[in-house]
């Protein structure tokens, strides 16, 4: 097949939302509608070993919480759709951010019964930065939740785009009868718990029908009258409004019933774009185009814990690629040729032979590639964009066995490398590591990390900063003095990056002020180590 067929059949978007909104779950039934597999796991009860499917880390099946990002690869419709589950838990948004410099479009799921939540405002500001097309789904309708038109202006307000309703509820909780279809006239009714694909026996057409009427009662007049409302007040469906991200389909279902799945599978495929252009330092990437790039968005140690590997997971951006090319890693001008390389069903990973624009391919390797990391097949180019920003909370760490020191380090390098927690080198600290993160849970799941992947059992000891800032200076001479002046304030990072770490904002304002050749950055971008703006 040619490249442009390919990349025209190509899916790919992320899944986010707010902690406990069925995001998970809703994976798990997309790849069941989709074929991908036989039964979808039980993210609560999580009984026996039927765990969901993306979620495969251990201290991930203990909690029954999603802390790492899972990538799915399945074919529906003729599309090739690459599904990226991210982090639901505020402690990762991170590693959710550099997820979302990899996708098309996003899916954004949202609990009926609680709206729009902090966690999911966050995600959609991210979006936003980068006009990332979003279809809704408001989750749960078999439970007593909010009411639609409420929710409905609630998305509104905080994504500052239209939703466009393309279903609407009839009743909720007990009295949840189905969706209605606006845009096909049609009402799909609910049965609870149905494990299978819907049919047309679950179809009742036309709104008028007074069948509906009948079987439903004040509830479908109550959603007939709320449909007229929207039909008459909101906007209609324009494509090009959704593709430049200022208008968001919206659909309603339960995710843990199978219902309304079907309906945001087929809105992927027939809404969603396929792969298109990605801007680097040098020049714009077309998909289409015949030579091999891609960007390294994520790192991941230990997938497959009995061959202590590191997974680089990499979105092609341009090309196609064939196992056994040889690549150039252009940070280093080293040379790769891999030839291992592996597509994802979660945990699951199948050998490659190609892939196009919009796949995301894993490169099992021994530290070769980090972050930010761009391949290609000769020319030296650098994407932009993969965000890595300032830590709010830190803790030394110390090995509780000295004999563990090279364990407790080697793992420290590994899981800074990949993005789980930021690993800071202070100058002034005799060796002694800081760690940084976003959340307090990040801690716990690199604490479990080294003594289950590592064999090292680490000791967490609070520290006294509570920031830290990237440095730049147009006159090295000028970064050097405050550097020299500031040397117990001073720490490198896992890419060698200086930082001054701070136990106030005062104290920051205070060395900003002293120093103004000096900036200081809230946010580090991978890429050429571009950095963001001045705190």
């Amino acid at each position: 097949m040619s490249i442009p067929h390919e990349v025209a059949r190509r899916r790919t978007f992320a899944i986010i939302s707010h902690p406990d909104a069925g995001k998970t779950t809703l994976t798990e039934k997309l790849l069941l509608f989709a074929g991908a597999i036989q039964i979808a796991g039980s993210v609560k009860a999580r009984k026996a070993s039927r765990h969901a499917s993306s979620d495969w880390m251990e201290i991930e099946k203990q909690r029954g919480i999603s802390v790492a990002s899972s990538v799915m690869q399945m074919e529906y419709r003729d599309c090739v759709i690459n599904l990226l589950d991210t982090p639901g838990h505020q402690d990762f948004s991170e590693d959710t951010y550099r997820v979302l410099t990899a996708v098309d479009a996003a899916l954004m799921v949202i609990d009926a019964a609680n709206g729009v939540e902090p966690q999911t405002i966050r995600l959609l500001q991210v979006c936003r930065a980068r006009n990332t097309p979003i279809i809704t789904f408001i989750n749960k309708l078999d439970r007593e939740v909010r009411e639609p038109l409420e929710l409905l202006s609630e998305i509104e307000g905080h994504l500052g785009m239209d939703a466009v309703p393309f279903s609407w509820p009839v009743g909720m909780g007990r009295n949840f009868g189905g969706v209605f279809d606006i845009r096909r006239d049609r009402m799909r009714v609910f049965r609870a718990g149905q494990e299978r694909r819907n049919d047309d026996s679950d179809i009742i057409e036309g709104l008028a029908n007074p069948v509906i009427a009948e079987r439903y009662g004040d509830d479908f007049k109550k959603a007939s009258d709320e449909i007229e409302l929207i039909q008459a007040a909101a906007p209609a469906f324009d494509a090009q409004a959704f593709l430049a991200g200022r208008q968001t389909p919206v659909f309603f279902g339960s995710a843990i019933n199978n219902f309304g799945v079907q309906e945001v599978l087929d809105a992927l495929v027939d809404l969603a774009p396929a792969p298109g252009p990605r801007a680097a330092l040098e020049r714009e990437v077309r998909p289409e185009e015949p030579r091999f790039s891609g960007v390294v968005f994520k790192v991941q140690a230990n997938m497959d814990p009995a061959h202590r590997d590191r997974v680089a997971f990499v979105r092609v951006a341009g090309g196609r690629f064939e196992r056994g090319m040889r690549l150039k890693v252009s940070r280093t001008g080293k040379e790769i040729r891999p030839n291992n390389v592996v597509s994802f069903l979660s945990q699951r990973r199948d050998l490659l032979d190609e892939a196009y624009a919009g796949d995301i391919i894993g490169i099992p390797n021994h530290g070769v590639l980090q972050l930010g990391d761009v391949l290609t097949e000769g020319e030296a180019l650098r994407f932009t964009g993969l965000p890595f920003f300032a830590p709010e909370l830190f803790q030394q760490v110390e090995v509780k066995d000295p004999l563990r020191t090279k364990q407790l380090r080697t793992g420290l390098t590994q899981l800074g490398e990949e993005g789980a927690i930021q690993v800071f080198k202070p100058v002034a600290h005799g060796g002694q590591l800081l760690l940084g993160a976003v959340g307090q849970l990040q801690f716990e799941v690199v604490a479990h990390r080294l003594k289950t992947e590592y064999n090292a059992d680490a000791r967490l000891l609070p520290s006294r900063y509570t920031m830290a800032r990237w440095l730049t200076a147009d006159d090295p001479k000028a970064l050097r003095k405050f550097m020299d002046a500031n040397a117990a304030h001073i720490a490198y990072d896992v890419v060698e990056a200086p930082a001054f770490l701070a136990t106030s904002s005062a104290q920051l304002r205070v060395a900003e002020d002293l120093y103004p050749d000096v900036r200081f950055h809230a946010m580090r971008e991978h890429g050429g180590h571009v950095f963001g703006e001045k705190a």
